[in-house]
């Protein structure tokens, strides 16, 4: 109530008159973010961020006494800057009721303030990131710096890599050895017809830079393997599984151990899906692996791939963007990862279920004194 009646006590002045205020010499001063200035500022005015303008007034203000009027978009954040200014002393501040909306629907005129073509193509881009406060400027800016690894461009791939490029991700890696066929397109969206023959990789870098053409792409034609597997990982500060099958999944979550960084898994079959995120490389005896999950893998009846067992098309793009939404999350460091949970997914009845994943004491990659051992023949592992 204190607040109310202190916010009661700042003026407030109808764009009109704020206008011709402005006129006769008063300082208007637009408090909003940078990006939302970049949609039309009043005519006359000053951009500076509240936050800069609260922190440092003298050195945006001419005097203590000089008449400042303060806008924003609806004339929230104006008041609360009011009163803090009056708070400080500056006796002589108003503020503009309705914003910036206001003004504009008063008919006043609106002016773009300079933007390089990076600029205008950053705030008009991700606008709705930058309204975001868990993201914001700084938190684009993070994931334009980001490097993630995507091993797969197919069913999960495919999804993953276009909402991560379009979220601004700066650089993706995409490694995959197959060429697209004409039975991907049901649900590997990356592809079209006329990507038919092509590597995968590089129809999906040719999709992704139509997409968004200030990525890095890094189309890598190759399959994961013991020998390349610490040149993929090289730099990257999230993984991606987007494998098909168990020894690239038991490489990936080894080699993710081994360098210390977070695997986001997924897997589909015929309508179910599995999401979960192993961090065990940076949370060791706090979070599990893969193979705390699946300590040895289940015999191939039991596990088909969806060449020998079919799948839904669209289920794929679910998981594909869950893993996506995980992805961001850690980059971004927000929510609550799902590390230690297996998000399971059934589309024919629309379910979705959580299941509890506890680190394996006597793991040998991930317990507290494992010591790594190498990489080993995965092909014979899992036939075996």
């Amino acid at each position: 109530m204190a607040a109310d009646n202190a916010a009661m006590s700042i003026p407030e002045i109808s764009p009109e008159q704020a206008r011709q205020r402005h006129a006769q010499g008063a300082l208007l001063i637009d408090i909003r973010e940078a990006h939302e200035r970049a949609t039309g500022m009043a005519e006359g005015a000053v951009g500076i961020a509240k936050a800069e303008l609260e922190s440092d007034p003298a050195g945006h203000l001419p005097t203590i006494g000089h008449e400042v009027l303060i806008i924003c978009q609806s004339g929230r954040r104006s008041l609360a800057a009011a009163e803090h200014l009056l708070a400080l002393g500056y006796s002589n501040v108003t503020s503009v009721a309705g914003g910036t909306s206001a003004w504009s629907n008063a008919g006043l005129p609106l002016v773009q303030p300079l933007q390089t073509d990076g600029e205008r193509d950053f705030n008009e881009r991700y606008s709705r990131h930058l309204l975001l406060p868990q993201i914001g400027a700084e938190g684009q800016r993070r994931l334009q710096q980001a490097r993630v690894l995507i091993l797969g461009a197919g069913g999960l791939g495919s999804p993953a890599a276009f909402y991560l490029a379009a979220a601004g991700v700066g650089h993706l890696r995409l490694a995959d050895d197959d060429v697209v066929d004409r039975s991907n397109l049901q649900r590997q969206i990356l592809h079209t017809d006329a990507s038919v023959g092509q590597p995968k990789v590089a129809s999906a870098r040719e999709r992704l830079l139509a997409l968004n053409p200030h990525l890095e792409v890094e189309a890598v034609q190759a399959r994961a393997t013991s020998q390349n597997i610490d040149a993929l990982l090289e730099g990257v500060d999230v993984v991606l599984d987007g494998s098909d099958n168990f020894p690239l999944r038991y490489l990936l979550n080894d080699a993710c151990i081994k360098h210390a960084l977070p695997l986001v898994y997924g897997a589909v079959e015929r309508f179910t899906g599995q999401v979960s995120v192993f961090d065990a490389g940076r949370q060791r005896g706090h979070a599990p692996c893969y193979r705390c999950l699946f300590p040895e893998p289940p015999p191939a009846e039991f596990a088909p791939n969806c060449a020998e067992a079919g799948v839904l098309g669209v289920l794929p793009g679910m998981v594909g963007l869950l893993q996506a939404t995980e992805v961001l999350k850690l980059l971004l460091g927000i929510g609550e990862p799902l590390v230690g949970r297996l998000l399971s997914f059934d589309a024919l009845g629309m379910r979705f279920r959580e299941v509890r994943l506890r680190p394996d004491p006597g793991c040998p990659l991930c317990a507290p004194d494992a010591v790594f051992p190498g990489y080993i023949d995965y092909a014979a592992f899992c036939a075996a």
